[in-house]
């Protein structure tokens, strides 16, 4: 049953929104009242364009109808760690409705030099469980599943049947191959980004294509050149935002992606150049 065929739940919501916003208060009080989730009571009231008073600096540049869909999308962040920490933080912000975490490892020290979800008090912790907790303060009406897994070609199909987008938060290129392998198996987009050092790389994989050209790893483990220039705090973040805008322009339909083409970040000169590949 759509959320708006709720009896007496759009009513209520009409109600009570002022300016076309309506508050975190009134959400739960929905909620609770006619016994449905806070997704639904979101959903019910975006149906009617109304939106959850969070999402007011968005207005101007993302509809209701937009958050609409991107609350009822599901998007896989593989890899909780450098990259993905902060993936998850954004598209919890940005109002992903469904999140599906995977990452087999525990917060060390070395993480928290970089890692937005490490502190001293995740260390040892999972990596996937202070994502769900950290979601959960944010935005409690996603809905998230965390597996703490490695991904594999043995377990990707089934891990990610269902999503409407993956994002790539890895940082072993054979892995990474395999990502690719199943989202195009999947016919599923990826946003793929990597860092090392000063420097960073985006791209986005649509249904039907292929960035593998772009993937070397500089060892026979598959890691890249992040074991030799390692990573600082910055390159994360804004490799993360870069990834996060291209998700948002895939699940949209909006703008234009960076398919068939990377982004090369360069922020010791501060240069940002587009190469196509095929």
């Amino acid at each position: 049953m759509e959320a708006s065929a709720v009896p007496g739940l759009p009513d209520f919501l009409l109600s009570r929104a002022e300016g076309g916003f309506f508050s975190w208060a009134v959400e739960r009080e929905a909620a609770a009242h006619f016994g449905t989730t806070l997704a639904g009571v979101e959903a019910a009231g975006l149906e009617l364009s109304l939106m959850p008073a969070r999402y007011r600096r968005n207005r101007e540049t993302l509809s209701a109808e937009d958050q609409l869909r991107l609350l009822r999308s599901r998007v896989a962040v593989v890899g909780c760690g450098g990259l993905g920490g902060y993936l998850i933080e954004e598209l919890a912000r940005l109002g992903i409705g469904n999140l599906l975490l995977l990452d087999p490892d525990v917060f060390e020290e070395h993480n928290l030099n970089r890692q937005l979800l490490c502190s001293m008090a995740a260390l040892g912790r999972p990596k996937v469980e202070v994502g769900l907790a950290r979601v959960a303060e944010i935005n409690p009406a996603a809905a998230v599943a965390a597996h703490r897994m490695a991904f594999s070609r043995d377990n990707g199909s089934a891990l990610l049947a269902g999503c409407s987008a993956v994002m790539d938060g890895l940082d072993n290129v054979l892995t990474r191959r395999a990502l690719v392998d199943v989202c195009r198996e999947l016919s599923l987009p990826l946003v793929y980004g990597a860092i090392a050092g000063w420097y960073g790389q985006v791209a986005v994989q649509m249904p039907g294509e292929d960035l593998t050209p772009l993937l070397r790893p500089a060892s026979a483990e598959g890691k890249g050149v992040e074991t030799v220039l390692g990573n600082p705090a910055f390159t994360p973040g804004v490799v993360a935002s870069l990834q996060v805008a291209e998700l948002a322009k895939v699940l949209l339909g909006r703008g234009k992606p960076l398919s068939k083409r990377v982004l090369f970040v360069n922020l010791f000169d501060m240069e940002f150049n587009e190469i196509p590949y095929e």
